[in-house]
């Protein structure tokens, strides 16, 4: 029961901080040029009639009542209608129709990031020092250094001429999703390595490894019976700035390797100025933020026992 409250009370705080940030998002997209809400005609409209258009799309009222509008169509599903890219239509069956290409990728980049990067932390912590640790230390240490946006060209150029695969996505042809995933996922699992190694190295440290050590456990029981199941309670921690990190990185990726997913439209819709397709994507994004670290927090109190829960007594 004190689980289902604190899972609770995480959850109202969430949809709290979600309605502030989105009130904030949208009072800031109000300060778009103006010249985004009539598409590609703008010279050939006068100064009266275009503000005559804004009067009707409401843009003329005082900022609470363009805000109780955005929540009114918001809490209704309706985020407004593409004015350039494809004139007219929802902008919410425009993202419908990209947000499952950008979900696969994502989706497929956090699972490689993961396999690869907690059991190469894993082999880092067991041989501190030596030649695996210092390898895999050089390799955080390399991605860390330089800018995501050198190395995604750099995996781009070299990979597709190392694998003989053409250097954008190609529907169908599942090899020209290597260089995508490599990309959107090399940072994440830098970033896993890194953060499994110090958790294991501090559980190292602690006195029940000693007490095991002591009964005659070798290293090897150590490390993955007890613990690799503790170490790998905080990496939940590190599921929202995985998420985090693997959205921003989308919104170059996709247009680097012209994957049809939002990250491409995104940066599509900014260029040609189609403001309401810019703001509920934007609005899109900052939400998808806001669910990562919730689902983070819950995370943690459902795989730590240790976390005190609201209401429950103190050991």
């Amino acid at each position: 029961m004190d689980r289902i409250k604190y899972c609770a009370g995480r959850i109202l705080r969430a949809a709290v901080t979600m309605s502030i940030v989105l009130s904030a998002v949208f009072l800031l997209l109000r300060l778009l040029p103006t010249e985004g809400y009539f598409g590609e005609r703008t010279d050939a409209i006068s100064p009266q009639v275009r503000e005559q258009v804004l009067k009707e799309l409401g843009l003329r009222d005082p900022w609470y009542v363009q805000l109780g509008a955005f929540w009114s169509r918001l809490l209704r599903g309706d985020l407004g209608k593409s004015l350039v890219l494809r004139r007219g239509v929802d902008v919410m069956e425009i993202i419908s129709s990209k947000a499952a290409v950008s979900f696969r990728f994502g989706l497929a980049s956090l699972l490689i990031e993961k396999l690869a990067g907690i059991p190469m932390g894993v082999l880092m912590a067991r041989y501190r020092g030596r030649f695996f640790d210092r390898l895999g230390s050089g390799f955080v240490l390399l991605v860390s250094a330089i800018p995501g946006i050198v190395y995604y060209l750099l995996i781009q150029l070299g990979g597709s001429n190392l694998l003989g695969i053409g250097m954008l996505y190609t529907r169908g042809d599942i090899r020209t999703c290597i260089l995508p995933l490599i990309s959107l996922s090399l940072g994440g699992t830098a970033s896993t390595a890194m953060w499994m190694r110090r958790y294991m190295a501090d559980q190292m440290n602690m006195d029940y490894v000693r007490l095991a050590r002591a009964k005659g456990m070798t290293s090897g029981q150590v490390s993955f019976r007890h613990v690799l199941r503790n170490a790998i309670i905080p990496m939940a921690q590190s599921l929202p700035s995985s998420i985090m990190f693997t959205i921003s990185g989308s919104l170059y990726i996709e247009s680097l390797y012209s994957i049809p997913g939002m990250g491409g439209l995104l940066i599509t819709a900014i260029r040609r100025g189609d403001n309401p397709l810019v703001q509920a994507l934007v609005l899109l994004y900052s939400a998808m933020s806001i669910a990562g670290l919730l689902l983070g927090d819950l995370l943690m109190a459902m795989l730590d026992p240790r976390i005190r829960l609201a209401g429950e007594p103190a050991g």
